[in-house]
């Protein structure tokens, strides 16, 4: 039975408008209306003491003026000094004591320490002016221990709240950067590995090359094609020289095994705890160097990570060609219970994977279930 347009049109409606809350809900925005609305719902527990005691204002109007002055909250990461100034009036007209404290943490949050430090003796130093004013505060009979005993506690714990939390941001940004800076040279890394690896294995080609258009040359001396071959020799000693300035770096390094380093790497992993299941396609040894240099890297990388996070566990590792594709498959069930400290790991192994397969045309995908670990490497065979 065909599906009426218009029930297909209200259901993307739908779902659209179920993104649009779920991104909102989640945004500051979102946070900083809820604060509002929070100290104004425990600013009109006040209400009726407002109403009742001698000012200028009606309830109703004293309602106004305090919600007012929480809309400002709604600009505290902006300008928190707004809400703080508001508050610092309230305090003064109507003795309310509640958004200073609001006020206070987002200063805190939003500025720093010292931006707190100055905020909360502000506050202070007004409370006590207003301490000598004739009828404030309430009763007259409070005495300045009373009220610092009041005041300085809501300024001191908020803003301290702030401060801390302003701390703790810094703190994951200052871990968000070392992680992406981790990333960024285990990628630059990679990228070397791959430059060193394209010097060793097109390098010895270019080098051969040279020598056996050299022998030509030699040989045909006599004949009419001896200019063409001293050409073709001195062409495939330049590519070797532009290949030098372009990829070399400095430092020594040795190539990245092939695939025949393959059963050696399993032996160790199995020593090491873990124990590998190696199954490998025999036409895998045909492939040039640079993808047998990445199936050994996937490999390689994968095995690390199985050590650190499934200790124990087999890993099942898979090679295969099929056609014009090469397919690595590894996977690793995963412990039951996870370990009691957390293995020392930089993140960026999978990144240089990635790199590494990216580079030569490939793609990677890394999976993560309840109870197994597979990633799965295709690239061209050819």
């Amino acid at each position: 039975m065909p599906v009426k347009p218009s029930v297909t049109a209200l259901h993307r409606a739908a779902a659209a408008g179920r993104r649009h809350v779920e991104s909102w809900t989640g945004s500051p925005r979102a946070l900083d209306v809820l604060t509002a609305l929070s100290c104004l719902g425990l600013m009109a527990l006040d209400l009726p003491g407002l109403a009742a005691a001698d000012n200028s204002l009606s309830g109703p109007l004293a309602a106004a003026v305090l919600t007012a002055g929480c809309a400002s909250l709604l600009v505290r990461r902006r300008m928190p000094w707004l809400p703080y100034l508001t508050a610092l009036l309230l305090i003064g007209w109507l003795h309310e004591l509640t958004l200073i404290q609001f006020a206070l943490y987002s200063i805190g949050r939003y500025r720093g320490r010292r931006a707190a430090i100055l905020a909360t003796t502000g506050f202070v130093a007004l409370a006590l002016v207003l301490f000598a004013v004739p009828g404030w505060p309430e009763p007259r009979a409070a005495t300045l221990s009373s009220l610092l005993s009041l005041v300085v506690p809501i300024g001191v714990l908020a803003s301290a709240v702030g401060i801390a939390a302003y701390r703790q941001d810094l703190v994951c940004e200052l871990t968000a950067r070392r992680a992406e800076s981790a990333v960024s040279r285990a990628v630059q890394q990679e990228r070397t590995s791959v430059a060193r690896d394209v010097h060793d294995f097109v390098g010895r080609e270019l080098t051969l090359l040279t020598v056996r258009s050299e022998v030509l040359s030699v040989r045909s001396r006599e004949t009419a094609y001896a200019k063409d071959f001293e050409e073709l020799a001195d062409t495939a000693r330049r590519a070797h020289l532009v290949l030098n300035d372009i990829i070399v770096q400095r430092g020594e390094r040795a190539a990245t095994p092939g695939v025949e380093g393959l059963p050696a790497l399993a032996q160790e992993s199995g020593r090491a705890g873990s124990p590998v299941r190696l199954d490998m396609d025999p036409q895998v040894y045909a492939l040039s160097p640079m993808r047998q240099a990445a199936v050994y890297r996937v490999v390689q990388e994968c095995l690390t990570n199985a050590a650190k996070h499934a200790r124990g566990e087999t890993v099942e590792v898979s090679i295969t060609t099929d056609g014009p594709r090469l397919r690595i498959a590894i996977s690793n069930a995963l412990p039951a219970r996870t370990p009691g400290r957390a293995p020392v790991s930089a993140g960026s192994g999978t990144a240089s994977m990635a790199e590494r397969v990216h580079s030569l045309g490939g793609t990677l995908t890394a999976t993560r279930t309840e109870h197994t670990y597979t990633v799965v490497a295709t690239l061209p065979s050819f």
